[in-house]
């Protein structure tokens, strides 16, 4: 039971922090040397720039098509493990011990949790891809030698970080409530095998002795 709870509870945090990332504005930093009192943020949406005043302006993308293949792959990556985390939480909530659902039938239950676990380790998975390939294109752009010092460069946004961070609650989530699963399945003993009582079973060759018709069976 302790292991369920902590594994749904990771991956509640997980899916949370996974839905954040994917809207904030946060996967990339740029601080301009020309004029150090703007930052500007990118996400997978829109640019942002941040102002001294505190002024915030933003802009979405522009053609989805336009994007860079990184952006574009890790918009359907992100959405994809948002579905998946949500569907895993409902999955693995229905399959918990404290549930009432499906009681009589601990073998659904078992199915449901271990489905739901399986689901939030894809979730995960589908999270640390794309949040890991813009960090390292990010990397290969700040160290790109061809490229002038005086241009500006891009880096690590906040959301980069949450992003790992909800990748790897949903997969250890997954793998907990999966293992616990396991666990129940080879925890509960097989039903014994029903058993027909004596008044019931038929006499060799297929005849079946009745009271009623003893006397006429010669």
């Amino acid at each position: 039971a302790k292991a369920q709870a902590g594994g749904m509870l990771l991956a509640l945090l997980g899916w949370i922090s996974s839905c954040v990332t994917t809207f904030v504005p946060l996967w990339k930093n740029l601080n301009l040397d020309l004029n150090e009192l703007e930052v500007w943020n990118m996400g997978l949406w829109q640019v942002c720039i941040t102002q001294e005043e505190g002024v915030v302006e933003c802009q979405a993308h522009g053609s989805f098509l336009a994007l860079p293949p990184e952006l574009r792959i890790s918009r359907l990556l992100m959405c994809l493990s948002n579905g998946l985390g949500l569907l895993g939480c409902l999955l693995a909530a229905l399959g918990l011990e404290g549930w009432r659902t499906c009681e009589d039938k601990p073998g659904r239950k078992r199915r449901l949790l271990l489905g739901g676990g399986v689901t939030l380790g894809m979730a995960g998975i589908t999270t640390l891809v794309p949040v890991s390939w813009v960090a390292y294109n990010t990397v290969l752009d700040f160290w790109d030698e061809t490229v002038p010092d005086i241009v500006p460069r891009w880096e690590f946004g906040e959301a980069t970080f949450l992003g790992w961070f909800a990748g790897a609650f949903l997969a250890a989530g997954g793998l907990l409530l999966a293992c616990s699963a396991r666990s129940t399945m080879t925890a509960t003993p097989l039903a014994p095998a029903c058993r027909q009582p004596p008044a019931a079973r038929g006499l060799p060759g297929g005849h079946h002795l009745h009271p009623k018709n003893a006397d006429l069976v010669i």
